[in-house]
């Protein structure tokens, strides 16, 4: 039986039929055409190249090329980490840089797993085609999942050639040498990295390498410093907003409301009183004023108050849950069916219960920021994307380039959540860039930010369920929300035939991720109801987890409830075959000092199983004059074996207080095609004080790493919901948590 968390679909006619024409075949066969790929990785002067992955520099630094962009998540420093421990490299000595633009440093994992919800051929083909397109990606908690093997293989292989030269120069056997801080080391001989680099280099690279079993100070499982923070506290730090080229300007943009928008002019004459102003460019669907300040391009925008016209019906939130009622109220398609749920239901009473999930911005930090330049024959862009490939090829495609003729330089994103996988500021940029003939730095506002977002979609759930003998024997869960994975596949796709080939437009089983629960359930059906919210969607932390698990695990607790079993045994109960899981959940109870759920208690219960990883969240949570006040939060995770603990547990706690925002706020409202929120103080984003305490606690484990970055935040918000339940005796099934 498949992993709990990616369900597979059923392959229906008219599925088969969607995805199995004669394009399917083409891209197939183009899949599984054997190619070989090169490395691409700039050597500089004084540098030895071993690979795609390594470098080592006659200073003795080694450098350590790599294909994750740094959101926070501590990615160059774990990744590098992986290397100097399989080297045998000393950490003082590590640096790290952005792997170019490669197939060899495609995420084939996160492909995989992204296409889970498709079919089961789905996963080789999307893999296959993620290395084709060098689908560069950082998402999904699948860094070092995807990483560390590659890694350690070539760090591995430039060992064993480092060793043979210094063994050769001593005469004398490979095996009795080891590596220690950056030396080859025998008996009192000590020889650098360094020295020997330059004959190493030309070193045939070794088939097979064998990994490090002993010997030397070993890195791995270690706290050790972070390679980025240095320059994030002196400020050092190069993010999108700090790029500055000579003869640079300054831009600002208005887009239209959501939806299908025609931008109709404004009043130029008085925005062209603002000093500072050079001129606007103007498309169909956007304007932009371009001054030698940012403010001055803000300030002439605010004057100019551009008008823009909008077709077709109106979006607020009235429509949008008008689209989602209908849906759920639809045919569905079943995603995933195990067991005979008719069975399991006749003659039984079944509970049913419903929920609402609201659509959810980013609220990252960083604006919407990119700079570009055109010579006259290349367009290089830098921006804080997390897919750099797919950002050149949507540049390039918009603006009728080649791709050889657009450069992606990608930069740190300051907190992105996501919304670093569309790249709209660059394609933008790029336009002004083209247009003034000069490097051009566009910035959005905050309130740009928050309308023309690709939100979390919204989403509506009717679970039924039968409970017997203190268990649930069947469940069925009809989930209404757009088609997630579809929407994120184009905007990673440079080629929409082969999205659409993955994806049927309709049922989507990636939008329903995390529906199937981690509980032994013996009957259990998922249904998509696919519905069009006329929404601008996209990739958010934890993705569809951040809703399912919701939905499963508010009414899990419902479930117990009415079984007359208190929340913690009721779950355990149908965890036998989640071993991991339940050892999380059950310390979780001992730590928070679990008081059985009961009525005045204000505590609560969730899990989550997801990316390789496992976690169980307790919350301690009340009402306080009309809001929500979560007062405490207790964390056990089992993430597998650990590079960096320090890493681990910062996710682990970011992920948390990432999900507290999202139980409490988040949603920007529609009315009129517009968000009423227009800037962060009105998303009730959690504040300073605001904040729990916090306990977590990472399971000490030798199984294989699993993700960290996404793992906490799906549980936190039914954990809040059920405690409140325990504090009010109210259920609260809506998203953001409203007790008014």
């Amino acid at each position: 039986m498949r992993a709990v968390d990616a369900p597979h679909p059923l392959l229906t006619r008219r599925r088969l039929l969607v995805t199995g024409g004669a394009g399917l075949g083409l891209v197939v066969a183009w899949a599984a055409w054997p190619r070989h790929y090169a490395p691409n990785l700039v050597v500089g002067e004084g540098e030895h190249g071993f690979g795609a992955w390594i470098k080592v520099a006659e200073d003795g630094r080694v450098i350590v090329a790599v294909p994750q962009v740094e959101t926070g998540q501590g990615a160059w420093t774990a990744l590098p980490q992986i290397v100097a421990d399989e080297l045998g490299a000393d950490w003082r000595t590590v640096s790290v840089e952005p792997a170019p633009i490669n197939p060899l440093y495609a995420n084939r994992l996160f492909a995989r797993e992204f296409a889970a919800g498709v079919a089961p051929w789905a996963e080789a083909l999307a893999a296959a085609y993620a290395t084709r397109s060098a689908t560069m990606v950082t998402a999904g908690s699948t860094s070092i999942r995807m990483f560390e093997g590659p890694l350690r293989d070539a760090a591995a292989a430039a060992r064993v050639r480092l060793v043979r030269v210094a063994a050769r120069r001593w005469g004398i056997g490979e095996e009795q040498c080891e590596v220690d801080q950056g030396f080859v080391v025998h008996e009192a001989k000590r020889t650098r990295f360094a020295d020997l680099a330059a004959d190493a280099a030309s070193e045939e690279a070794p088939d097979a390498p064998r990994l490090r079993s002993g010997g030397g100070a070993r890195l791995a499982g270690r706290s050790v410093p972070r390679l980025d923070t240095p320059a994030k506290l002196d400020g050092s730090v190069t993010y999108a907003a700090d790029i500055r080229l000579p003869n640079m300007v300054f831009a600002a943009m208005r887009q239209g409301p959501i939806g299908t928008v025609r931008y109709r002019g404004g009043d130029k004459a008085a925005a062209s009183r603002v000093a500072g102003l050079l001129q606007f460019v103007e498309t169909r669907d956007w304007v932009a004023a371009v001054a030698v300040t940012s403010w001055a391009a803000e300030r002439a925008l605010e004057l100019l108050k551009p008008r823009f016209e909008t077709r077709g019906p109106a979006i607020d939130d009235a429509a949008i849950a008008r689209s989602l009622d209908e849906a759920l109220e639809g045919d569905g398609d079943r995603i995933l069916a195990r067991g005979d749920l008719d069975a399991a239901f006749e003659g039984a009473t079944v509970i049913t219960a419903d929920y609402a999930v609201d659509a959810a911005a980013h609220a990252a930090l960083e604006p919407m920021t990119a700079t570009a330049l055109w010579d006259g024959g290349t367009l290089s862009v830098w921006l804080p994307t997390i897919a750099p490939e797919a950002a050149r090829q949507s540049v390039a495609r918009t603006l009728d380039l080649s791709p050889a003729a657009v450069i992606v330089h990608p930069v740190q994103v300051g907190g992105g959540f996501g919304r670093g996988m569309t790249a709209e500021a660059a394609i933008q940029a790029g336009a002004i860039s083209l247009a003034v003939k000069r490097p051009v730095q566009l910035f959005w506002s905050r309130a740009e930010g928050i309308l023309s977002d690709r939100f979390r979609p919204p989403a509506r759930a009717r679970i039924s369920a039968r409970v017997a003998g203190g268990r649930v024997a069947g469940l069925l869960a009809k989930i209404a929300v757009p088609a997630y994975g579809e929407a994120v596949a184009r905007q990673l796709l440079p080629d929409e035939a082969v999205a659409r080939s993955w994806i049927e437009r309709g049922a989507d089983g990636t939008a329903v991720l995390g529906a199937d629960t981690p509980y032994a359930i013996p009957a259990l059906s998922v249904d998509h109801h696919p519905a069009d919210t006329r929404l601008p969607i996209g990739w958010w932390r934890s993705g569809p987890y951040s809703y399912t698990r919701f939905f499963t695990e508010c009414f899990i607790d419902e479930l117990a409830a009415a079984a007359a079993v208190e929340p913690f045994s009721f779950r355990m109960a149908m965890l036998g075959n989640q071993p991991r899981l339940a050892r999380c959940l059950s310390t979780a109870a001992a730590l928070g000092g679990w008081q059985g759920g009961v009525a005045g208690s204000g505590q609560g219960l969730a899990v989550h199983t997801g990316h390789g990883s496992f976690v169980a969240v307790l919350a301690e949570a009340r009402l306080d004059g009309g809001r929500v006040r979560c007062e405490r939060l207790v964390a056990v995770a089992d993430v597998g074996r650990q590079i960096n603990p320090d890493l681990v547990r910062q996710q682990i706690e970011g992920g948390l207080i990432f999900g507290l925002a999202a139980a409490t706020g988040c949603a920007p409202g529609f009315a009129g095609n517009m968000t009423r929120a227009r800037r962060l103080a009105q998303l009730s984003l959690p504040r300073l004080a605001d904040t729990p305490e916090v306990t977590v606690e990472v399971l000490a484990s030798n199984e294989a790493p699993g993700g960290a970055s996404e793992l906490a935040v799906p549980p936190v918000a039914p954990a809040i919901a059920n405690a409140l339940f325990a504090a009010t005796g109210r259920r609260y099934r809506t998203l953001p948590i409203r007790p008014s």
